[in-house]
């Protein structure tokens, strides 16, 4: 019990730490900051290149989830997320010692002796995977589908409704998919990569513009030209390029990205046109449940047949069935689910 006690009691001061030092001292691997500038730049785009030009450039409860982008990400984290999580992961890693006799997850982590890339890519896929099903489970269960109506309770469509979601989602989320990424050797790694790279494509999906699949293509190929260049993804032959060899680099990955992935990107990529539809107050009876469950790749529902994109969905409407009772407040929004009522109708999620 000492040891769970002093997890906590370092928790909160790690992470309260933690937190003010990245306020304080700006750097490329400060999370707080890059949530700051990736917010701002789809927020420049929603102002230059709307796609629903009649919406207002700050939107219905734009300041909402404002607040909501910082409280998920930093002060629920600080009053219980960081806590409950390191808890969470010495109880589960205790427990497997416990059951089989010694055995540890970090000394027979399979992917100890992987390459970064490799690492990075099969963490990136497997975590989506797993992310999606708990997505799927979110609307399934008519429980947990109580405290995912506030995600869904956004009627305007812009970036910031990425990160409106009740913290309860959070805890739901760490405790499903710790078990099967540790057990593969994934949760042993803190993807500050993929973090960046999901936060950014999760506002795009969620944000008031459209972009065709070359440029998506051109970006992705961009991206991918930058990390090897810097040596992230531990390339040796590439690390050692000058400056105008990376330049080139970078350029040609574009370009090859643009070529190659601009007419597939929808079916690999979520896109806003496509996760509109799962913010969709009216959808066919047989898919009551929800449809395009991908957080950033789209390929899962194709795969799985939950796909579902009839047209653009400019201006369709948003919500659910009863979303006009729903909270429109921050208090009241993170109190509900916890009333003990689920939908006993059909959920239109």
């Amino acid at each position: 019990m000492t040891k769970y006690i002093d997890i906590i009691t370092n928790a909160y001061t790690g992470y309260a730490n933690y937190l003010l030092g990245e306020i304080i001292n700006p750097s490329w691997h400060n999370y707080f900051y890059w949530l700051i500038l990736v917010s701002v730049f789809f927020l420049i785009l929603e102002v230059v290149i709307p796609w629903r030009r009649d919406q207002l450039k700050l939107r219905k409860d734009f300041w909402l989830d404002g607040f909501y982008m910082f409280f998920n990400f930093f002060i629920f984290s600080l009053i219980i997320h960081k806590a409950a999580s390191d808890v969470v992961v010495n109880l589960f890693n205790d427990g497997i010692m416990a059951l089989t006799g010694g055995f540890n997850l970090q000394a027979v982590n399979p992917m100890r002796d992987f390459p970064m890339y490799a690492i990075l890519l099969i963490g990136f896929l497997v975590r989506d995977f797993v992310q999606w099903w708990i997505h799927r489970l979110l609307h399934k269960s008519e429980r947990l589908w109580e405290f995912h109506k506030v995600h869904h309770s956004v009627e305007e469509m812009g970036f910031a409704a990425h990160l409106r979601f009740h913290w309860m989602e959070s805890i739901i989320y760490k405790v499903l998919e710790y078990i099967p990424l540790a057990l593969l050797g994934i949760g042993l790694y803190d993807f500050f990569v993929i973090h960046i790279f999901t936060l950014t494509w999760g506002h795009y999906n969620h944000s008031n513009i459209r972009i065709s699949g070359k440029i998506t293509g051109g970006i992705l190929g961009a991206l991918f030209g930058i990390l090897t260049a810097h040596g992230l993804l531990e390339i040796p032959v590439l690390i050692e390029m000058i400056w105008w060899q990376k330049i080139g680099w970078v350029l040609f990955f574009s370009f090859l990205g643009s070529a190659l992935l601009a007419k597939i990107m929808k079916y690999i990529f979520n896109s806003p046109e496509m996760h509109i539809w799962h913010h969709s107050y009216n959808l066919p009876a047989d898919r009551h449940t929800g449809v395009n469950f991908g957080l950033t790749l789209a390929i899962w529902d194709y795969l799985f047949g939950t796909a579902y994109i009839p047209h653009t969905g400019k201006d369709i409407k948003l919500g659910f069935p009863g979303i006009e009772e729903f909270p429109d407040d921050f208090g009241g929004q993170v109190l509900h689910g916890f009333n003990g009522k689920g939908s006993t109708e059909l959920i239109n999620k």
